[in-house]
């Protein structure tokens, strides 16, 4: 059995986030999403086909450093010009002409359980959907006796509730279908409307998630999975140092060579990567995830939020419901507004528009390598993209651009 992992678009709904990497190296609980597409494909295939365009040599990077952790290969393809899923499988299948028999298709970013993924392998075809409460973001998936009749793409109205989640097993015959998709109203070539016409010539199962699969869409649905992994957490691991006079309730799991200061209170789940220096005197609150070679200081609370690699906040500071890019320094006083006056859902600006997050609670989306002066305040569901500074008392009312 092989593998096929579609990751060569730009997601620009992520932004900043993903302006300096692909979306499938952005992290979770500390580990990258390809990471857990990897360790769920393990024992399943023997091949894993990567199908990569953008920032494709950061992907080889990643992948070279992690190989020889699985038991299967890894081949590249390449979509140089993104011009949809559909002509990113006919892309592969131009570069490996040879390739015949069944194979799994799944997305290179979104976190899938590798026992949904099993159950689906099992099939001869698969398909793989989820119930959703607003099918207009998705393909939505419609069947006759438990097997797949058609896919809607991104319809306008809630005609069915049921939505593809881009995981298909497939042969190499649906390749003759590939050949056919016309590009649709969004300027792509869509593979949903290949798979309609495949489903048509096999019979193509439609099973229903029944672990999880959690969508990374915007960049507000790292905080969602990374709450849902940590919640996952049974058991504490500690293999840094914790000094005398630090309170943990809850699971705690504490990378090498890092040190947890006197005068910290830790309430779990929490995730602390490597090399990191927490406190002291700060508050961790549950479901917050430290990246590597962090500082997190005195008298700062950290609440539901994803700190990556390399990043600063030491001194006096509030950050909640909020991502923290690479690199990046929060100087002392820097809070984030979570909440709105009014209780109303945060609002966000994705390409352009406002649009309605669904989360009550969203701080900021800090991009790499941003510096902050001293006595930064955010409002909700601000972004500040990547390089960007603030002045000292700066009040962030628009994303910093």
């Amino acid at each position: 059995m092989k593998a096929i992992i579609l990751a060569a678009g730009k997601s620009t709904r992520t932004m900043p986030l993903t302006a300096t990497r692909p979306k499938c190296l952005l992290k979770v609980a500390n580990k990258e999403l390809l990471l857990y597409d990897f360790e769920a494909l393990e024992g399943l295939v023997d091949t894993v086909y990567l199908v990569l365009g953008y920032k494709a040599d950061m992907i080889k990077e990643f992948v070279d450093k992690v190989k020889h952790r699985f038991s299967f290969k890894i081949k590249f393809a390449y979509q140089t010009e993104q011009k949809g899923t559909s002509d990113a499988l006919l892309k592969f299948f131009e570069q490996f002409p040879d390739f015949k028999g069944r194979f799994i298709i799944i997305p290179s970013d979104d976190l899938i359980s590798p026992k949904d993924l099993k159950r689906c392998v099992e099939e001869e075809f698969c398909i793989l959907a989820n119930p959703v409460e607003d099918i207009r973001s998705f393909g939505a998936v419609f069947e006759k006796d438990g097997f797949l009749d058609k896919i809607i793409e991104k319809p306008k109205e809630q005609i069915t509730n049921l939505a593809n989640i881009s995981v298909y097993v497939l042969d190499e015959s649906v390749k003759e279908f590939l050949l056919k998709v016309k590009e649709s109203s969004r300027g792509e070539y869509e593979l949903t409307d290949a798979i309609t016409d495949f489903a048509k010539t096999k019979k193509m199962r439609v099973l229903k998630v029944s672990d999880y699969w959690i969508p990374i869409t915007y960049p507000w649905s790292l905080i969602e999975a990374n709450k849902f992994l940590l919640s996952r957490i049974s058991e504490s691991k500690i293999s840094g140092e914790i000094e005398q006079g630090v309170h943990v309730k809850g699971k705690l799991i504490l990378g090498r060579g890092s040190i947890i200061k006197s005068g910290v209170y830790i309430e779990g789940p929490v995730v602390i990567g490597e090399n990191c220096k927490i406190g002291p005197n700060c508050y961790l609150r549950p479901y917050t995830t430290i990246g590597n070679n962090c500082h997190i200081g005195q008298a700062t609370e950290v609440k539901n939020s994803i700190f990556f690699d390399n990043s600063n906040c030491a001194h006096l500071s509030y950050v909640g419901d909020s991502v923290i890019g690479y690199n990046v320094n929060l100087g002392a006083g820097f809070i984030t507004a979570n909440l709105r006056h009014d209780n109303a859902n945060v609002k966000s600006m994705v390409k352009g528009k406002l649009i309605d997050t669904k989360r009550r609670k969203l701080g900021a989306i800090v991009g790499d390598n941003v510096h902050t002066g001293i006595h930064t305040s955010v409002y909700p569901g601000r972004k500040i993209w990547n390089n960007k500074t603030t002045l000292p008392g700066e009040v962030v009312r628009k994303d910093i651009v």
